[in-house]
Parts: C-alpha cells; sequence; structure tokens
C-alpha cells in the first residue's frame, strides 16, 4: 500500500474506533477529504484486503435516505495500519509536526 497523506488520513480516521463502521460522508468530515479523493483510497485499501464494506439493509423510502455503505477495516487491516502510520511516524523529523494528518505530534511551533 503506498502510504500518501490521503491514505494516512483515512487509516488515522478507521483506527480512531477500528471497530465502528464509518460511512462515506462520515469519513468526508473526519478526514476533510473531498469524495473524488476519499472513494479512490477507499478502493484501494480494499482491494489491499485492508478494508471490508457492506450496505446497511433499510428501506430507503422508510429511512427517507439511501443505504449506506459501511467500512470497517479487517483484522489484517488494523494489523497493517498500525505499521504503516508507525513507520509513517517514524520518518517524519524530531520536532516537526506532522503534516499529513495522521497524528499530531504537540511539538510547539
Amino acid at each position: 500500500m503506498r502510504m500518501t497523506i490521503p491514505v494516512a488520513k483515512v487509516l488515522s480516521a478507521l483506527l480512531a474506533d477500528p471497530e465502528a463502521p464509518r460511512y462515506g460522508l462520515d469519513l468526508m468530515k473526519l478526514t476533510g477529504l473531498a469524495s473524488g479523493t476519499l472513494y479512490p483510497v477507499l478502493h484501494r485499501l480494499r482491494a489491499a484486503g485492508w478494508l471490508a464494506a457492506d450496505w446497511e439493509e433499510i428501506d430507503p423510502v422508510a429511512a427517507g435516505r439511501p443505504a449506506r455503505r459501511y467500512y470497517r477495516l479487517t483484522g489484517d487491516g488494523v494489523r497493517a495500519a498500525r505499521l504503516a502510520l508507525a513507520e509513517l511516524r517514524a520518518l517524519a523529523p524530531a520536532g516537526r509536526p506532522s503534516r499529513g494528518g495522521a497524528e499530531p505530534t504537540g511539538a510547539p511551533a
């Protein structure tokens, strides 16, 4: 998996609560990514086996909205995402805030 800033943001959002299913709009709000950036990342994560996706089972007419597709990291995805983000943090220069959105360092600017 190529670790880009959008990938790191999506993985960080999903790892914040790995058991919580997330849908697209929820992930857009958490990451600040537009749909044109988010959905290709989700597709790549699914293709790599890091992410599972399932449609919710609702009656769209009764719910007053279309069914949502929920995403959740797989067990392998959780392990791989944690390792990938740890490696990314290890590459960041010491004392400089992370610009990848993966996790703030808390260091003063």
